[in-house]
């Protein structure tokens, strides 16, 4: 009878995978810290490790493509790329040398995202930490979200620090610090 219910069990229609689990535990991770301590604090968090994770993104594809420096151009196609690869579906609205502009019509984290804007500040830190280490300096604008009940996604990577850039909504972004083998002073 054990074998007969684990058989059962084994053929539940249970929507679980490790992707649907790994999306609903950061979804729950950010409501639970949004709850607590408030969607401001939340995104400081969430820029702490989106940062980290936007640095060896970034060395990823550096050594992938066997480039030291991106151009405007490909930093453009990296940054739809690297939301392809993770269920995004980011394309190229405008770009020019003040700007990229980026739509999304799917964001990875599928359905959870809605109502975790908290959530949004990975994609801000990854296009923006990228964007800086390349160009110099980089503000992203989330100007339409799908955490924030757009349809679909709207974000300008402003690549120079213009009246334009200066004026918008968003973070700013700064080259990563040089790796020298060294630590950081502490309280730095």
């Amino acid at each position: 009878m054990a074998s007969g219910f684990q058989d059962q069990v084994e053929a539940a229609a249970v929507p679980l995978d490790r992707d649907h689990f790994l999306r609903a535990l950061l979804r729950e991770l950010a409501g639970a810290l949004e709850d607590v301590i408030g969607l401001e604090e939340t995104r400081g968090y969430m820029s702490v490790v989106s940062s980290a994770l936007g640095n060896a993104i970034d060395r990823d594809y550096r050594a992938a493509l066997r480039l030291d420096r991106l151009d405007r151009r490909q930093l453009a196609r990296v940054l739809v790329d690297f939301k392809r690869r993770i269920g995004g579906d980011f394309y190229v609205i405008a770009e020019d040398d003040e700007k990229i502009v980026l739509g999304n019509r799917a964001c990875p984290f599928g359905a959870m995202v809605v109502g975790r804007p908290s959530l949004c500040m990975m994609t801000s830190n990854v296009f923006g930490g990228i964007a800086a280490n390349h160009m110099g300096y980089a503000k992203v604008e989330l100007q339409e979200t799908i955490a924030r009940g757009h349809p679909g996604c709207r974000v300008v990577v402003h690549l120079r620090p213009s009246e334009a850039a200066l004026a918008a909504e968003g973070r700013e972004y700064f080259p990563e610090a040089p790796e020298t083998g060294m630590e950081r002073p502490a309280g730095d």
